[in-house]
């Protein structure tokens, strides 16, 4: 929210007769107060509305105009935001619009009733129910003894005739807050039936650009507030005279784009140097290590303790039992194996080996490869080396199971050890080739990704709606099984097929030789599914090369707000709405429709853009004279006269005129009190116009 200056309480309210009227500049930006006959208004604040909770009481509190921050943090604003009493310069919301009056009488020093004229300015044609209400809450709510209302534009207009800047014919262009006006003067008088309006203002332009910030920094969103818009809009922004010129600049002519760029830095803090820590640091933190190690190391030495005594009591079991097996008989034998689980005698010397390479390993005095090969042959296919006569029909199908594991296993070992040596080899030439010439090698990377990418968005293509090669169609219009079927899977079917034909017509050795193993790798690896695991692997090594660190420092740089097209494209909605999705006509445009509306020959229409008067606070951008000019000559005959003039002061003259007008002799015939509003109503309105005479 801005820092202004709260206004402060006026003490010298009572010095003033109750015929002095007071003069309010009802604007839909700021809201000004004052005396009539004086040259600047006594209160001046933002016309807006904020009723926040108190954080220790939880009490609602109206806060009216600028806001002071640091007592901002007392109240709680999450669920109140900034209210106007207007909706496109029309006063609406008058429970605001009471408030606001409340708090500017009281800043003016009014202690009970007012009891002085009001003189308020409004916007051109008014609606007469808007009227009516301010009137009924000026005169019941503040004890206004009468009211007059006039048109800002044309008290701007009256005071610029006064100081001689324009004529008694003429155009006023009024850019404010919320709309923007065109009103022809014929002999001094506004011809309001002729006037002009969109519904586009300086409202629109700082919010077009706190929103192109936004989206142009997203990550900076709390910062860019409407209000800092609005400083950033004031300060840096300008009219082009040509638009699309201007635009084609910032695309091709980056030393002037660069030129007209202006930077906006935000605070930044820099991150904190890590220190080296120091001996005395580095000697706890080594100390504190040895500590825990020791720890770690006692609880290990514990648990080996623990695992070398079950190990020890589970071979002499088991050797115990073995012993039982040697004395007892063939009948004995069979009820001591099915009492302890085991199926022969090989098992259980399998058993005894694992526990005692299991010893070993837990006692430090295992030495390596040959006890691995015993394991890879022995304990895990103990069955193998058992003759097939010994064995029941049961352990004959076990031994067909760990003949088949074990020649897959191995085959797998193989091809895992093949793969490892062709990606050690492929990683060396890679390395060879980025050395050799690093951006051939990127563009290769970058390439070979493209493809791969391609290939497996194919694939999901032809996944979701199928391929028609072989011509076959479905009675219900999809896609059959045999068109879905790829030349890989159609080679495993084939597999599978003969594989299950040949079961039956003698034994089943599948598995007994090596040559199996290749049939199964490609059982079990050639489908549409498992066949692309070496492209995705290869995708993914790729990815992982071209990707960039996810995480950097920041820099003063990351918060530094750049404002170069902005600065012209916002204010351009004032003369093409259509950038916004308002679709009404520009200002200049706005000319043209005002002098259509005027019933007047060519000569008067001549005589008034003579004297056209620039105001309101938009209309302070560099630039807007001579780009208005330009606008309005494309509506104009070839040569024909034309000035433009700005107001001498576009924001506070419309109070000037004002006060002038009020501080006149023909003030007074000019209101209406509360008797002629009891006794003509809302009817009063519809045929109210002041006369305009300074």
């Amino acid at each position: 929210m801005p820092s202004l200056t709260r206004p402060s309480r006026q003490t010298d309210f009572a010095r003033f007769s109750s015929s002095t009227p007071i003069v309010i500049d009802n604007g839909s930006s700021t809201f000004r107060i004052g005396w009539a006959g004086e040259a600047e208004p006594r209160v001046s604040f933002r016309n807006v509305v904020q009723r926040p909770r108190h954080r220790s009481t939880g009490e609602t509190v109206s806060i009216i105009g600028d806001t002071d921050p640091p007592l901002m943090k007392f109240f709680d604003c999450t669920r109140s935001a900034l209210r106007s009493p207007f909706d496109d310069d029309v006063v609406y919301q008058f429970e605001y619009m009471e408030y606001i009056l409340d708090y500017a009488f009281d800043r003016l020093g009014a202690t009970s009733e007012v009891g002085h004229p009001i003189l308020m300015t409004e916007c051109e044609c008014n609606p007469s129910f808007s009227r009516a209400r301010m009137a009924e809450l000026l005169f019941e709510t503040y004890g206004v003894p009468s009211i007059a209302f006039g048109v800002d534009n044309a008290f701007s207009y009256k005071y610029n005739q006064k100081l001689g800047n324009c004529g008694e014919d003429g155009l006023v262009v009024s850019c404010e807050h919320g709309t923007c006006h065109v009103v022809p003067f014929l002999k001094g008088q506004p011809v309001l039936g002729a006037c002009c309006r969109t519904n586009v203002g300086g409202f629109h332009v700082t919010d077009f650009l706190r929103q192109l910030l936004s989206l142009k920094y997203p990550y900076h969103t709390a910062s860019i507030t409407w209000e800092k818009a609005e400083e950033l809009k004031k300060e840096h922004c300008y009219v082009a005279l040509d638009y699309m010129s201007e635009l084609h600049t910032f695309k091709n002519n980056k030393e002037e784009a660069e030129e007209k760029t202006r930077y906006w830095q935000l605070p930044w803090v820099p991150p904190p140097k890590e220190e080296l820590p120091s001996e005395e640091e580095l000697a706890r933190k080594a100390a504190l290590k040895e500590k825990a190690g020791q720890r770690l190391r006692e609880m290990a030495a514990q648990k080996r303790s623990q695992k070398i005594a079950g190990l020890e009591e589970k071979i002499s079991s088991l050797e115990e039992l073995l012993e039982q097996l040697d004395e007892a008989d063939e009948d004995e034998a069979a009820a001591i194996l099915g009492r302890s689980g085991y199926l022969s005698p090989q098992e259980i010397k399998s058993d005894i080996l694992k526990c005692t390479q299991a010893l070993r390993k837990a006692k430090g005095e295992s030495n390596g490869n040959e006890d691995k090969s015993d394991v890879s042959g022995v304990d895990k296919y103990p069955l193998l080396s058992v003759p097939d006569e010994t064995l029941t029909p049961e352990q004959l199908k076990e031994k067909k199971k760990q003949q088949f594991l074990k020649t897959t296993t191995e085959g797998k070992m193989r091809a895992k050890q093949k793969r490892a040596e062709e990606e050690a080899l492929k990683e060396k030439q890679e390395e060879q080739r980025r050395a050799e010439n690093p951006e051939l090698y990127l563009e290769e990377l970058r390439a070979r990704y493209s493809e791969l990418s391609e290939k497996f968005e194919q694939r999901k293509r032809q996944k979701v709606g199928g391929s028609h090669t072989n011509g076959n169609h479905s009675s219900s219009g999809g896609v059959g099984r045999g068109e879905r079927l790829n030349a890989a899977q159609k080679e495993r079917m084939r597999l599978l097929t003969s594989a299950a034909f040949d079961r039956g017509k003698g034994e089943d050795t599948f598995g007994a030789r090596d040559e199996d193993w290749l049939v199964y790798n490609k059982m079990s690896k050639d489908n549409d599914d498992n066949g692309n695991d070496d492209d995705e692997s290869e995708l993914v090594r790729i990815a992982s090369k071209l990707k960039v660190p996810k995480y950097r420092p920041l820099t003063a740089e990351d918060y530094k707000i750049s404002i170069g097209i902005e600065r012209f494209r916002c204010p351009e909605v004032l003369f093409q709405p259509g950038m916004i999705g308002i679709d009404q006509a520009g200002i200049d445009e706005m000319v043209s429709i005002s002098l259509r509306r005027l019933m007047e020959d060519e000569s008067v229409k001549e005589l008034l853009c003579q004297s056209i008067l620039v105001t309101g606070g938009s209309s302070l951008f560099p630039g807007m004279i001579p780009r208005l000019e330009s606008g309005i000559r494309q509506f104009r005959p070839y040569l024909a006269p034309l000035k433009l003039v700005r107001a001498a002061d576009p924001i506070l003259d419309a109070w000037r005129g004002a006060a002038a007008f009020a501080a006149s002799s023909k003030f007074g015939k000019q209101t209406f009190t509360l008797a002629d509003y009891r006794e003509h109503g809302e009817n009063l309105f519809h045929r109210y116009n002041i006369v305009y005479t300074l």
